[in-house]
């Protein structure tokens, strides 16, 4: 394969740290190609070394005469005061690009909501960033240079991005080099992997789970490696310790390769034990939601746009039950009404119809996308914050300090005196992310917890909620921490909560086939000018049918929601049911028979009314 661009030898230092030291790399045609690395490693810094915005103090760094290389930065260079159509195609006639096919599905996949003679000052950050995007995709590039793509995404539009950037060159052609922390998006990409750490470069053929593979076999071969240093010097230590007289007589240079030996022992990984920090007691009674509607009015919320507008509802008979121990997680666009149900299962929105059932002993811990908690001690140092909060916690049997369950976190010894305010956005997360457990929470909300942390720390993050022994509930864009940390998906789409026992797959099908409706697609979603995909589609096909009455299909939801709830007092039932056969008398034959025909039964009565739902959920088309 012909190589496009490369380094040799480069070094770069910052004034606080070196961060690459003779680093040669180079890229071939049909390389797809991840980034990874802790954060502040290099990553970022290396796409820019490459793309040629920045020098390295010593090396060089080539292309191939006439590459066309594209860079899409963590922050846009978008001109505030231009429209959509401007940043996008600039001032390319509407024939040319109207008739790429590929302009054509890139606007239909990123930006067909944004208004396009709008002025890109009065999007929002996620727009801006889907625009950015846009503009460099409808580009014809050799090389792309992505820090950061999936940034502000939500899960559909992340997918099409894999799809587009998988079949956007034949094989064997262009390059792509991407740093993300999504690991699905790396996997689905990406061919090969660099490993951007201590001031090196270290590549692994194969994507995210083969790195993680690569990586793990390589730790093993060190930890053997460093397990035969050890043995080693045990030996020489006892060699050296064999009396002050003996000792005198050992030649020099034996002596300085023990010492030599245990000079150098390297610490071991920091390794997160927050598996069983005691949270409150949580009762029976959780969290119901029952045929709630919500939304809000039109006094200035991110769900109205229009102040004048009159009140509306974001969610629609809405039910949703959370019991103790339930792992679930929320899926939904941006903008589907997931922060809505937070609020309405928090108890800071009251619904405007419908019932909200809170349990006593339910003590909710939130982490806000925004981070707004921390807002009043941004001129706080960490240990202050610290001091607040009890002062030692017992963590599998042993007392520990916040202090120190901090530094397993990824935190020194000396950035316990830094300023909330002075923190990275990770670090940040990271903080807030302990503080709320030392709340000792039953019931755990996340919005985007994964925001700004790398890959190492969102496996550890992940490892504190795999023993998380309270209720949990997830909303995150990362389908790798979605999958990895909830036991079951519910889904928002046009205002209505459904289960999705198929995960983020099912979701996503689901969104797609809503996608090819004129009513939803063509006329709300695609921008002026921008020919739409669908536009041949059979108009008039809905998501639930047509002969039905708005009558009919608001009776036919509220028997769905009717069904459900009865269903899962019937599966609490049959799992009573089973716990009581438990404690029968094992020779009482009579008994267990008995106890055998009432699980039974009750089997039966689920089965009637799990028929009874898909019937119904039939007629309603959902």
């Amino acid at each position: 394969m012909a190589i496009l661009l490369g380094c040799d030898d480069i070094s770069l230092d910052f004034p606080t740290k070196r961060v690459f030291s003779h680093v040669t790399l180079g890229v071939n045609e049909g390389d797809r190609i991840g980034i990874v690395g802790r954060n502040g490693d290099g990553k970022s810094t290396l796409l820019n070394l490459l793309a040629g915005t920045l020098e390295p103090d010593s090396g060089r760094v080539t292309h191939r005469r006439d590459l066309r290389v594209g860079l899409l930065g963590q922050r846009d260079t978008l001109d505030s005061a231009a429209s959509v159509r401007s940043a996008v195609v600039g001032d390319t006639p509407e024939y040319e690009w109207a008739s790429s096919l590929r302009v054509r599905e890139v606007l239909a996949g990123l930006i067909a909501d944004v208004p396009w003679e709008g002025a890109v000052g009065e999007l929002s950050g996620g727009q801006r960033r889907r625009v950015d995007l846009a503009r460099l995709l409808i580009g014809d590039f050799d090389v792309l240079m992505l820090d950061e793509p999936t940034n502000h995404l939500d899960m559909r539009t992340i997918s099409w991005l894999a799809r587009h950037l998988r079949t956007r060159w034949q094989g064997g052609a262009g390059a792509l080099l991407m740093v993300t922390h999504d690991r699905w998006f790396l996997d689905e990409v990406c061919t090969s992997m660099w490993e951007v750490h201590d001031a090196v470069v270290e590549p692994f053929e194969g994507g995210y789970s083969a790195y993680i593979l690569q990586r793990v076999e390589r730790d093993r071969l060190a930890q053997v490696a460093e397990e035969r240093r050890r043995n080693m010097a045990r030996k020489e230590l006892a060699w050296l310790s064999r009396g002050a007289q003996a000792r005198s007589t050992k030649p020099k240079f034996r002596v300085e390769a023990a010492r030599e030996l245990i000079a150098d022992v390297p610490p071991l990984r920091n390794e997160l034990e927050l598996k069983r920090l005691a949270v409150a007691r949580l009762g029976k009674q959780v969290i119901d939601v029952l045929d709630v509607y919500a939304g809000y009015d039109g006094t200035g919320t991110a769900d109205v746009s229009d102040a004048d507008e009159p009140a509306r509802d974001v969610l629609e008979d809405v039910t949703w039950l959370i019991g103790a121990g339930d792992r679930f997680g929320l899926l939904g666009e941006n903008g589907a009404g997931k922060s809505t149900l937070l609020d309405v299962v928090r108890g800071k929105l009251e619904p405007r119809a419908g019932r909200v059932k809170i349990g006593k002993t339910v003590r909710f811990g939130m982490l806000s996308q925004q981070l707004d908690e921390l807002a009043p001690v941004m001129g706080d140092t960490i240990r202050e914050v610290l001091s607040r909060y009890k002062r030692s916690y017992v963590i599998d049997g042993k007392e520990t300090s916040p202090e120190k369950l901090l530094e397993r976190l990824g935190f020194t010894t000396q950035q316990l005196w830094s300023r909330i305010g002075d923190l990275s956005g990770g670090q940040r997360r990271r903080l807030m992310l302990l503080l709320t457990i030392l709340e000792e929470p039953n019931v755990l909300i996340l919005d985007e917890p994964g925001n700004d942390l790398d890959t190492d720390m969102l496996a550890i993050v992940e490892d504190l909620l795999d023993g998380w022994p309270g209720t949990l509930i997830l909303v995150t864009h990362d389908r790798y921490l979605m999958e990895r940390v909830t036991d079951q998906q519910f889904a928002l789409i046009d205002g209505h909560l459904r289960h999705v026992p198929g995960g983020v797959d099912e979701y996503l099908r689901l969104v797609e086939s809503q996608e090819r409706q004129p009513q939803r697609f063509v006329k709300q979603a695609t921008p002026q000018g921008a020919p739409s995909e669908s536009s041949g589609s059979d108009a008039g096909s809905e998501g639930t049918s047509p002969s039905l009455s708005n009558a009919e299909r608001q009776r036919l939801r509220k028997e769905v929601a009717s069904l459900e709830r009865r269903m899962e007092t019937q599966r609490g039932r049959i799992e009573e049911l089973e716990a009581g056969m438990m404690s029968i008398d094992p020779t009482d034959y009579l008994a267990l028979e008995s106890q055998q025909e009432k699980i039974n039964e009750a089997k039966a009565a689920l089965d009637e009314l799990e028929t009874t739902w898909l019937e119904t959920s039939d007629l309603l088309g959902m």
